[in-house]
């Protein structure tokens, strides 16, 4: 292993050949699930007839941060990929067009409402019309998704929206000090949980607080819903335990939605009050529901508490206040010294305690899990201008490249496949080696991979569907 056996032919290849061919998967659900035409209906950014459309521009963008693009300069790299080009049917634009696509995005008027920091420290910047716009395309999209999933007999009857918050960090000049210390930006995203599907979102300033009006994007995830969904539930930590989210959830006005009555579980804000309330319920009231391998115990106890703002109306479902007590076992402290630490969710279910805190607890494997696929395994992570919409616009196809992919690894990979993370994902399916070559008049794309691989990339061509000059004139063979 002192030598390699080969030399290096730095004479490129002269064919229409791809490292990340793979990726034209992600091309043909795009163009599947429709997203083309939902783009043309509510994104109108080009008053001109030429050059690029904005489905093209967000496409190459989706397909940008699929192969794993950090920024809108890597679309670069794309240049003189002689088989995405034949297969997008497009040549993908350069960066100063790209740049100017995401540009379009900006509302400087809306900006400019931000207050003085000496009125008001926080301000949720309002959406500028592009970008609500791509919300509309986002929801269309989860739509389209949840119909493909009914069509194949896998359709979710149950949607639990899971909201939170994140830090994404920017050193850039227009970004706002968030609570860790550092700058960034703080989006707020909310998830259908059984689909893992990202319904909504809200783009933040990184000093606005996760719970200055959480309802806003909750409201939005649950009108982004199918209307096959027929039992609705939310999950949500302390930002979310804030007095118009709760009487909005809690209220009967939610039975006459498609889907119903919404029950959730919220991580309480332990005030003072509630503490004491917690710490003094009856020690012969705790029920144990889980004990851990060091002998922790998970206990639980409905706990009597009326807090100082009622967020109950005349009209709203009766709220509980659920205690989680972690007992250590004898002989063992946590950090602070203290054999127990106090929680408690309020409810408008009247599950068990113990289930009711197992499913609570659920969140944190699904929207903590997309935060960090979003910002490591994509590019929301990486803010591509001074510009609060541009930024804003960056993160939502962000999300849209998530959902196409998790729409593919649900409908098309096996169960094992179906949980990978982005950096396997492409393995899986986005880095594979092609060639686009040209064989009786009909245009193929010749994959160079294992025939597992070529399978998986087969099962996105049935799954879904596409009128193509070359699957009319000769259907794509199974692999074996």
């Amino acid at each position: 292993m002192a030598k390699t056996p080969f030399v290096l032919d730095t004479r490129p290849l002269p064919e229409a050949s791809s490292p990340h061919a793979g990726v034209l998967a992600t091309s043909r659900a795009f163009r599947s699930l429709g997203f083309p035409a939902l783009i043309e209906e509510h994104l109108k950014l080009y008053s001109r007839g030429r050059g690029f459309s904005e489905a093209q521009m967000i496409e190459s963008a989706v397909v940008l941060q699929t192969i794993g693009g950090d920024c809108p300069e890597d679309v670069g790299l794309l240049a003189g990929d002689r088989c995405l080009q034949r297969g997008l049917g497009y040549r993908p634009p350069k960066v100063t067009a790209l740049r100017e696509f995401l540009e379009l995005f900006h509302d400087g008027q809306l900006e400019a409402q931000r207050p003085a920091r000496d009125k008001q420290l926080s301000f949720i910047v309002p959406s500028s019309s592009a970008v609500e716009a791509l919300q509309q395309v986002q929801a269309a999209g989860v739509r389209r998704i949840a119909e493909l999933y009914q069509q194949r007999g896998e359709g979710q009857r149950i949607a639990t929206v899971d909201q939170d918050a994140t830090i994404v960090e920017s050193h850039k000049r227009s970004a706002f000090a968030h609570y860790l210390g550092g700058r960034g930006y703080q989006p707020m995203i909310a998830v259908w949980a059984e689909a893992d599907l990202i319904v909504a979102d809200q783009f933040r300033d990184g000093n606005v607080p996760a719970n200055q009006e959480p309802l806003s994007c909750c409201r939005m995830a649950f009108q982004g819903l199918p209307s096959s969904v027929q039992e609705r539930y939310f999950r949500g930590d302390s930002a979310c335990y804030e007095s118009e989210l709760l009487g909005w959830l809690s209220s009967q006005d939610r039975t006459a939605e498609p889907g119903g009555r919404i029950g959730f579980a919220i991580s309480a804000q332990m005030s003072p009050e509630l503490s004491a309330a917690v710490e003094g319920v009856p020690e012969k009231e705790w029920i144990t529901f889980e004990t851990e391998g060091d002998g922790t115990q998970r206990q639980w106890a409905e706990v009597d508490f009326v807090p100082s703002q009622r967020y109950e109306r005349k009209d709203s479902w009766p709220l509980r206040y659920v205690g989680l007590r972690i007992l250590k076992a004898q002989g063992t402290l946590f950090a602070d010294g203290s054999d127990r630490l106090h929680y408690a969710v309020i409810t408008n279910l009247d599950w068990d305690g113990g289930k009711l805190l197992d499913w609570h607890r659920l969140k944190a494997g699904t929207v903590e899990h997309v935060h960090d696929e979003l910002k490591n395994g994509l590019a929301a992570g990486h803010m591509p201008s001074q510009r609060f919409a541009v930024n804003a616009a960056w993160f939502k196809l962000a999300l849209m490249s998530y959902n196409i992919a998790s729409a593919i690894k649900g409908l098309c990979l096996n169960a094992e496949e179906r949980t990978s993370r982005f950096k396997r994902y492409r393995l899986l399916t986005v880095h594979v080696a092609g060639r686009m070559n040209r064989n009786n008049c009909v245009m193929g794309l010749r994959l160079c991979a294992t025939p597992q691989t070529i399978e998986r990339i087969r099962s996105v061509w049935e799954v879904f569907q596409l009128p193509t000059q070359a699957t009319s004139a000769r259907p794509l063979a199974r692999a074996g």
